[in-house]
C-alpha cells in the first residue's frame, strides 16, 4: 500500500458515522449485515447511510453483496489488513513487545 491509498482509507474512517459503521460490521465479520440492520444498529438515516457506504466501499474497506432481494455489507478483509499492516510495518523500530496492549499480558 501506498501513503495515497492509506490517505484514503483514512480519510473513509475519519468521519463518526462511517466509523460506528465500519466497527459494526467488524464486530460482525464474514456474516455482514443488510443496509437495514446497519441504520438500525447505527440510527443513522436510509439516505445518509447509502452515502457512507459508498465511501468505505471506495475506499475498499467494505464490500457488498446481493443475497435475494437484499445488499449485504461487509467487511474488505484485505483493505483493513493491508491499511493496518501499512500503519505498523516500522512500528517500534523492530521491537514488537513495546506496542503490546495490557491485554496482551493476561
Amino acid at each position: 500500500m501506498n501513503i495515497k491509498n492509506a490517505v484514503i482509507r483514512l480519510s473513509a474512517l475519519s468521519q463518526e458515522s462511517r466509523l460506528s459503521i465500519f466497527r459494526l460490521l467488524v464486530r460482525c465479520g464474514d456474516q455482514g449485515l443488510s443496509a437495514g440492520e446497519i441504520a438500525e444498529h447505527t440510527g443513522i438515516q436510509a439516505n445518509t447511510l447509502s452515502f457512507h457506504l459508498r465511501e468505505l466501499a471506495s475506499a475498499e474497506l467494505i464490500q457488498s453483496e446481493r443475497k435475494g432481494r437484499s445488499i449485504i455489507y461487509s467487511l474488505a478483509i484485505d483493505g483493513m489488513r493491508d491499511l493496518i499492516h501499512f500503519l505498523t510495518e516500522d512500528c517500534c523500530q523492530g521491537r514488537p513487545e513495546l506496542c503490546k496492549t495490557s491485554s496482551d499480558y493476561c
